[in-house]
C-alpha cells in the first residue's frame, strides 16, 4: 500500500493542536497532533451526511430556508444539507481554521463535489461559538460536528456548546420547531439529559462511518417544540 503524503500543515486556533491533510492516490485524510488515527478521512463520511440529513429532514419545501453547519472537514455534512434544501435555502458555515476552506476549495473539494462553489453556500471564518452568540440571525437546523461530541477535545472553546449555556443559546437561535443535530464519537447519556432539560425532544441514532461498516458514531437530534 501507497504510504500517505503530508500536503499541508495548520494550526488550530486557541490551541496548542495542529492540522495536516495527507493524501494517498486518491484517498484525502486529516489528522490532529497528540492523536492517533485520522480526525477525517475521505473514505468514512457516511456519519456527516446522515448528520445533515437527520438535521434537515423537514426542510426539503421551506422556502428560505436557513441552516448553520458547524465545522466545514471535507464538506460532506455541507454537501449533504445543500442535496436537501430548496433552492432559496442558506447555509452558513462557521471553520475556525482557514487552511480548511482553503483545502476544501483546493483539491480536496472534489471528495464531496465542491460544495462551496454553490450558490447557497456561505463561509463564516471563525468560531461557531460567536455566530451563536450574534443576536440578529435563527436557524431552521443547526448541524454542529465541530470536535469528538460533547467531550470538545480539538478546541477547548467548543466545549462552551455543550454547557447548559450553550445550549441554551442554541435553543433560541433555533426557530420553532428547529432541530440542532450534534455529532459525537459516543454516546453520552449525562449529555442526553442536559438536552433534554434545556427543552429539547431527544432522540439519539447510532451511525456507522460508512455503509453497514467501520467504527459507530452517535448522532443526538434535538427539536425545539413548537
Amino acid at each position: 500500500m501507497d504510504p500517505w503524503t503530508q500536503i499541508d500543515s495548520a494550526p488550530v486556533p486557541g490551541s496548542d493542536a495542529e492540522l495536516t491533510l495527507l493524501q494517498r492516490n486518491g484517498d484525502f485524510a486529516i489528522r490532529i497532533s497528540d492523536v492517533q488515527g485520522d480526525l477525517m478521512n475521505s473514505r468514512m463520511y457516511h456519519s456527516e451526511e446522515v448528520l445533515a440529513e437527520l438535521g434537515c429532514t423537514r426542510l426539503g419545501t421551506s422556502e428560505n430556508a436557513r441552516v448553520l453547519v458547524g465545522g466545514l472537514g471535507m464538506g460532506f455534512t455541507l454537501a449533504a444539507a445543500l442535496r436537501i434544501v430548496p433552492a432559496s435555502a442558506e447555509v452558513i458555515v462557521a471553520e475556525l481554521v482557514p487552511e480548511v476552506v482553503e483545502w476544501n476549495r483546493g483539491p480536496l473539494g472534489l471528495c464531496a463535489g465542491r460544495p462551496l462553489d454553490d450558490d447557497r453556500a456561505r463561509i463564516h471564518q471563525g468560531d461557531v461559538v460567536a455566530l451563536l452568540k450574534h443576536p440578529d440571525k435563527k436557524f431552521d437546523a443547526i448541524l454542529l460536528d465541530v470536535d469528538n461530541g460533547p467531550e470538545a477535545m480539538t478546541a477547548s472553546a467548543n466545549g462552551w456548546l455543550y454547557t447548559r449555556g450553550g445550549l441554551k443559546t442554541i435553543y433560541e437561535k433555533l426557530r420553532p420547531e428547529g432541530i440542532v443535530a450534534i455529532w459525537s464519537v459516543r454516546a453520552d447519556h449525562l449529555f442526553t439529559g442536559r438536552l433534554k432539560k434545556t427543552g429539547f425532544n431527544v432522540q439519539t441514532r447510532t451511525v456507522r462511518a460508512r455503509p453497514g461498516k467501520g467504527s459507530r458514531h452517535t448522532i443526538f437530534v434535538a427539536q425545539k417544540p413548537r
